[in-house]
Parts: C-alpha cells; sequence; structure tokens
C-alpha cells in the first residue's frame, strides 16, 4: 500500500492538500491518508466492477425468482455502502503496519528469494493460503455464536447479484479479508503482485455472486464458482469456501451445485414458466 501512498502524495496529496510542513511520513497524516485511499479504493472497485457484472455477465430472469428479495438491488448497495467505511478501520491499521515496514512486502524482484519463479509461487501460495484461512473464518461464522449477529446480513440475499459481494455486517466483512492481510506478514510477496492480487480477490468475490454458474468441465469440482457460492447461499451449511473446493472436501461440507444437475435457480425458473 505503501506505493499507493507514494503516488498519491506525489501527485495531489502534497502538493495540493496537506500544508507544506506536514512531512509525508508523519504517522497521523499517513493514517489520515490511508483511510480515504482505502475507502476510494474499495469504493471504486465494488461499484466499478459490480455494475460491469451486473449490466454484462449477471442473468436479469434471477430476479423474477420468488427468493429475489423486492428492492434488493438498493438493499445490497446501501448495506455494502454502509459497511465498507467500518470494515476500512482495522484493514487502515495493517496497511499502517506494512507502510511502516513491518510487512515481508518487498519492492524489487531481486529481492525475492527465488526471482521470477518465486513471484509465481507466491501467489499461488497466497491463493492457497486465503483460501484455507477464508474457509475456516466463513464456517466459523456460521456457529450460532456468530451467525446472527455478523454473518445472517449477508445471507438474506438468497439470489444474489454482484452487489451482494461486499453487502456484509463489517466485522463479517473485515474476518473474511483477514487471511489477505496476514499474508504479507508471514510470506515474502512483491509489492505490485500484492497490489495485483487484492483487486483480484474483490473482482473474484463479486464475480462468484453474478448468476452465471458456467465453469469449464474438468474445472467444476475444483473451481468455486457462483454456481457453488450460490448454493451457500440457497442452502446454508455448503460450499463456504473462496477460489477451490478442496477444503470444502476436506471439512465434509462440498455440495455438487444444483445449478449442474438441472435444479438450480434457473431451472426452478423455467419449471415455473412451463406451469
Amino acid at each position: 500500500m505503501d506505493l499507493v501512498l507514494d503516488v498519491a502524495d506525489r501527485n495531489l496529496l502534497t502538493p495540493y492538500v496537506y500544508p507544506s510542513g506536514w512531512p509525508e511520513a508523519a504517522p497521523f497524516r499517513q493514517l489520515l491518508s490511508l483511510f480515504v485511499i482505502t475507502n476510494l479504493g474499495a469504493l471504486a472497485l465494488y461499484l466499478f466492477f459490480g455494475t460491469l457484472s451486473y449490466y454484462f455477465i449477471f442473468d436479469h430472469e434471477l430476479k423474477k425468482h420468488p427468493q429475489f428479495l423486492e428492492n434488493q438491488v438498493q438493499r445490497e448497495i446501501t448495506y455494502a455502502l454502509r459497511s465498507l467505511p467500518w470494515i476500512s478501520v482495522p484493514t487502515v491499521a495493517l496497511f499502517f503496519a506494512e507502510v511502516r515496514g513491518y510487512s515481508k512486502l518487498y519492492d524489487n524482484i531481486e529481492d525475492s528469494p527465488y526471482g521470477w519463479a518465486g513471484v509465481f509461487l507466491s501467489m499461488l501460495s497466497f491463493l492457497f493460503f486465503t483460501d484455507m484461512g477464508i474457509y475456516w473464518i466463513h464456517r466459523g461464522l456460521h456457529h450460532k455464536l456468530f451467525y446472527k449477529r455478523f454473518h445472517k446480513p449477508h445471507h438474506l440475499w438468497k439470489i444474489a447479484t454482484p452487489f451482494a459481494s461486499h453487502a456484509f455486517h463489517p466485522v463479517d466483512g473485515f474476518m473474511q479479508s483477514l487471511p489477505y492481510h496476514i499474508y504479507p506478514f508471514l510470506f515474502p510477496l512483491h509489492k505490485v503482485t500484492y497490489l495485483g492480487l487484492y483487486i483480484f480477490v474483490n473482482v473474484w468475490t463479486i464475480s462468484i455472486h453474478d448468476g452465471d454458474y458456467r465453469v469449464p468441465r474438468l474445472l467444476r469440482h475444483v473451481i468455486n464458482g457462483s454456481a457453488h457460492h450460490t448454493d451457500h447461499h440457497l442452502y446454508f451449511d455448503y460450499n463456504y469456501g473462496q477460489y477451490f473446493t478442496l477444503w470444502d472436501k476436506i471439512g465434509g461440507s462440498y455440495k455438487s451445485p444444483t445449478a449442474f444437475e438441472g435444479k438450480g435457480p434457473h431451472d426452478y425458473l423455467r419449471k415455473l414458466r412451463e406451469k
């Protein structure tokens, strides 16, 4: 995040926003800048990719499903916009620790333990580490001690749209993002790679709520896509994973998506039309 902060300081904040006598490395200034940048960035990612997905990928026929709520899209967006600033508070604290040099993020490929191969391997390990972490956190949020208070709001959307992707209770949203933020404090990771992965995980979160169930046949039971996550919203106790089905299979919570078996939401609507 220090790369983004440096660009903002150099091109906007130092010459136009902050007094000239306020050093760029001042902790309070960095915290304030990170809070604004994090919120604007999250908002831009959510609205830009959510809107693209909603208008160009999401099947609007799903809005005719009996479990699609009245004014649902507006409610999803409103809930997300209210939650994102609160999610950003602990997120900024972790970004601040990165900027102050406490993480294992590095600037140059030469600093990678194994060069370009190390960068590629770190991308894979990031995906597998965060998939594992999100699985167990997500599954824990379904425990009766936490579900009603923190995770139930996200399950209001039985037939989700891309805008449901970030419509979490703030505690829920931050907890499920925690593995992304913990990773660079535990393992070396290139800074630009980290930014790219951060954008990717936000886009992926939108994609598993987009109602597009197409996955290459060979990967249907490997990749955790929209079909899997739709069944999670509908049937509650299945498919907690983020990218892969591995941990659901290990944890005994894997469910073959109903959409692959001719029993999904689209099939339900087709049968309604036939009646």
